[in-house]
């Protein structure tokens, strides 16, 4: 698959860079990140490298689920600013050449919002039929294993919510709520947000019957239907949404499809239509679940890449708010490993997402239990500890709090802050973060990376991963030592772009070491 337009599209070609605002940083002291403090790292992110943030929901909520339960879609919650801070935000990273994306929750809205409040409160109210009610119940369960409906004691009847109790699913079969909520999104793309990361976009549409879902077992070994998601009317509604976004100048929309270990990338196939006419990007959470195995992520890569339509683009990222840092699961606390991850990121076919703190090497360290904030690390404390841990405050320096913030943090920091911090890496060519900047380096200065074909590379090697980029006449392999021994290269090079290690032997990789090869001609037949 390869580029047909050269034209740079800073969706497809640059680099998206995952902010989860409540731990970015915090201008006023107040433990709580905020907008302003992502207005002064601007800078930060420019010379970075990153060509457009992510922000993790930033509307009213009363933070059941920190933000994933919106109860007013046009205001900015007061921890992270005003609607003011956000203009301000969106015009200072402009001029830097940063798009700002807005995570948008279109499958259910707080149990405060305005619209649930009517809906509950008759049998015919107006908005009754806006949220999903039922006499009688199925066997669907939500996200944490509770059941997906509770009973409201005033109407005698039950509502669903596929996450927690204070997030009411919205029914999107009523073409009302459609409106209503492509009218806030209008609203935001008005004012010229870039975009949209749509959250469990595959979520919105539930079975017309309510049949009962099969087991969890059958759903994850044997891939049973799924009523609760998936359904094709949501495909449809996705085809509206993008003629909306197709209005506005060089926007975009990312939908999260949710799914169990270990993922399903022909989903990415669905949602994506033909590339023109659902969503630009889908987040497949694939790579993600993969285990540190060549083959394994031999297999991952290539699968996503199939199943990427041809008039379609791919998702590059390996962590998010709600999984845990790459790093953490695979590295065992090696900078190495990082280093690796970082090189497949920025070098396989498709968009990266970056998410904070990956640039540095941050880690996912447990949460004490009185210190737990994440409603699903209390309830099911021991046996998870919730996603805290992976959303912890970004570490900026050496200094109190690692330069967060000069108050007590909403989530504790790090302990290891001593040289996992942007203030110390830089300082060190070695390091993590200044690997990561020349990896982007590079990215920019070479359209291979950007737009170019990609396609599994054989080296004979299981100890290897290895895949090639080729772009107008151009081509470049990488290869990936996963192993912790040195490996010896099979292939005949002409020259070294780039390597993750400082002493070179020409005919082996050292113990997790990655390269791009610039190789003869005739080992790429």
């Amino acid at each position: 698959m390869e580029a047909t337009n050269t034209k740079f599209v800073w969706w497809k070609n640059g680099i998206i860079y995952h902010i989860y605002v409540r731990s970015f940083f915090d201008s006023n002291d107040d433990g709580i990140g905020d907008l302003q403090g992502i207005i002064q790292k601007l800078d930060y992110l420019s010379s970075l490298g990153v060509d457009a943030i992510w922000l993790s929901p930033i509307f009213k909520s009363p933070h059941c689920d920190w933000g994933y339960d919106i109860e007013d879609y046009l205001k900015i919650d007061k921890d992270y600013g005003t609607n003011a801070d956000f203009l301000e935000l969106l015009e200072k990273g402009h001029e830097k050449g940063i798009k700002i994306i807005l995570d948008m929750v279109l499958n259910h809205t707080s149990n405060k919002h305005p619209w649930f409040l009517e809906s509950k409160s008759s049998l015919n109210n107006p908005k009754r039929d806006w949220y999903i009610w039922q006499k009688k119940i199925n066997n669907w369960r939500n996200f944490i294993g509770e059941k997906a409906w509770t009973r409201d004691k005033k109407t005698q009847e039950y509502y669903l919510h596929s996450f927690l109790k204070e997030q009411p699913d919205l029914n999107w079969r009523n073409r009302e709520v459609k409106s209503a909520m492509f009218n806030y999104m209008k609203y935001w793309l008005d004012i010229g947000v870039d975009g949209f990361r749509l959250d469990v976009i595959n979520f919105i549409v539930k079975d017309k019957k309510f049949r009962n879902n099969p087991n969890f077992i059958a759903q994850v070994f044997r891939r049973k239907k799924i009523y609760s998601r998936n359904r094709k009317t949501s495909l449809a509604i996705l085809s509206e949404l993008r003629s909306l976004i197709d209005q506005y100048k060089e926007r975009v929309i990312i939908g999260e499809i949710y799914t169990l270990p270990p993922g399903e990338p022909h989903l990415v196939k669905s949602y994506s239509g033909n590339g023109q006419d659902r969503l630009h990007l889908v987040l497949d959470f694939s790579l993600m679940y993969t285990p540190w195995n060549p083959k394994k992520y031999a297999r991952t890569l290539q699968k996503s890449h199939k199943n990427t339509p041809n008039g379609g683009w791919q998702v590059i990222n390996m962590s998010n708010h709600d999984i845990l840092r790459s790093f953490s699961k695979h590295a065992f606390y090696r900078e190495e490993k990082a280093k690796l991850m970082n090189l497949i990121l920025l070098t396989s076919f498709g968009t990266p997402i970056i998410f904070y703190g990956e640039e540095i090497g941050m880690t996912s360290e447990n949460v004490k239990r009185k210190e737990i904030r994440d409603k699903i690390g209390r309830k099911y404390w021991p046996f998870y500890t919730g996603r805290d841990k992976l959303r912890k405050p970004m570490q900026w320096n050496q200094g109190y709090n690692a330069g967060f913030s000069k108050a007590t943090p909403w989530l504790p920091i790090n302990k290891k802050t001593s040289k996992v911090n942007v203030a110390k890496q830089s300082e060190d060519k070695n390091s993590i973060y200044n690997l990561f900047k020349e990896l982007i380096t590079i990215r920019k200065n070479n359209e291979i990376f950007q737009k170019g074909s990609w396609k599994l590379f054989n080296c004979e090697n299981k100890k290897i991963l290895a895949y090639k980029r080729s772009y107008n006449d151009n081509e470049l392999i990488t290869l990936l030592n996963f192993s912790r021994r040195k490996q010896k290269i099979q292939v005949q090079f002409s020259s070294m772009i780039f390597s993750t290690h400082n002493k070179i032997n020409n005919n082996f990789l050292a113990p997790f070491e990655g390269r791009i090869l610039k190789v003869f001609d005739s080992e790429l037949n």
